[in-house]
């Protein structure tokens, strides 16, 4: 019978998947010293046991270590196999070479990841310019998608919704989500000139007055592009929007400038805990290990 664990006991995610499947709920101390070097010790008995580490890597420098001598010590002391499962999957948005000597991170983490595990099951990566995981991880991966908790979370909460993505890249997710719930939607046009510095296009949507918006993006991490967004929709006498994001990073103080927008509300699924969380993935991560633990 696998073996879960998380590097915090409160881990809701899999808690949740330990339960529903009747799996052995693993222990393992995991913190930092003074100086920020892990440490990592096992408590529970992983010989002969197929493990699961269930975490997100967001801040993954902080976890990236404590990740390689989890799966290190875990093979030593006989784990027939280790896994993961990583709601939120850090370093996918470089995955391109802009400039000479840059170092191209998902694909060099994908690498990373590939040598010390032996599969990974995450829920929505920023998938651009790659069009699988595969091309980057020689290990077998799965993808989950939350855009059906996301639309039954918008069925279930809101009023006449009208969809907005905000940019191209959103397009075949936001259009899923609209599918899902029979609502309008449009995507935006964003030029975006640094880290917290977007622009966004907001035109013809004069006939959409009587309708809530609804913000939607796979990551907020600044939160600029749902702040001009908002700031664009009040400004043509739109009304507040809704503001869903898949992956909750909120980096320094940007959720507290996200609600002091003209918005009505920030929602987000469970990838990584967050005072916004109202969408739960678990079911669809059970879902998605039960399917490859039977393959």
């Amino acid at each position: 019978m696998p073996i879960v664990f998380s590097f915090s006991n409160d881990n809701f995610i899999a808690n949740k998947v330990a339960s529903n499947l009747n799996f052995k709920r693993g222990n393992a101390t995991i913190r930092h010293f003074p100086d920020s070097e892990s440490y990592v010790k096992l408590n529970s008995e992983v010989k002969n046991e197929d493990v699961i580490l269930i975490n997100s890597l967001d801040h993954p420098d902080r976890k990236a270590m404590a990740l390689l001598f989890f799966a290190d010590v875990a093979k030593e002391y006989g784990a027939k196999s280790i896994g993961l499962i990583c709601p939120y999957l850090g370093y996918m948005r470089q995955d391109k070479r802009f400039h000479d000597g840059e170092a191209i991170s998902s694909d060099i983490f994908a690498k990373f990841l590939s040598q010390h595990l032996d599969w990974l099951i995450t829920v929505d990566p920023h998938l651009h310019r790659y069009k699988a995981l595969e091309e980057i991880y020689s290990i077998p991966t799965r993808v989950v998608h939350a855009t059906l908790p996301i639309a039954q979370w918008i069925i279930d909460n809101v009023h006449n919704p009208y969809l907005i993505g905000p940019d191209e890249e959103s397009t075949q997710w936001i259009s899923e989500v609209a599918k899902l719930t029979h609502a309008p939607f449009v995507i935006l046009e964003k030029i975006r000139r640094g880290d917290r510095d977007v622009t966004v296009s907001v035109h013809d949507m004069e006939q959409y007055r009587e309708h809530t918006p609804v913000i939607l993006d796979d990551i907020i991490s600044t939160a600029q592009t749902m702040i001009e967004t908002a700031h664009q929709l009040n400004a043509i006498g739109l009304k507040p929007p809704i503001c869903i994001g898949v992956h909750p990073i909120f980096a320094a103080n940007s959720y507290q400038t996200l609600i002091n927008a003209p918005i009505a509300k920030v929602v987000s699924s469970n990838t990584i805990p967050h005072a916004s969380n109202a969408i739960d993935v678990s079911p669809l991560i059970t879902e998605a290990l039960k399917a490859y633990l039977n393959d």
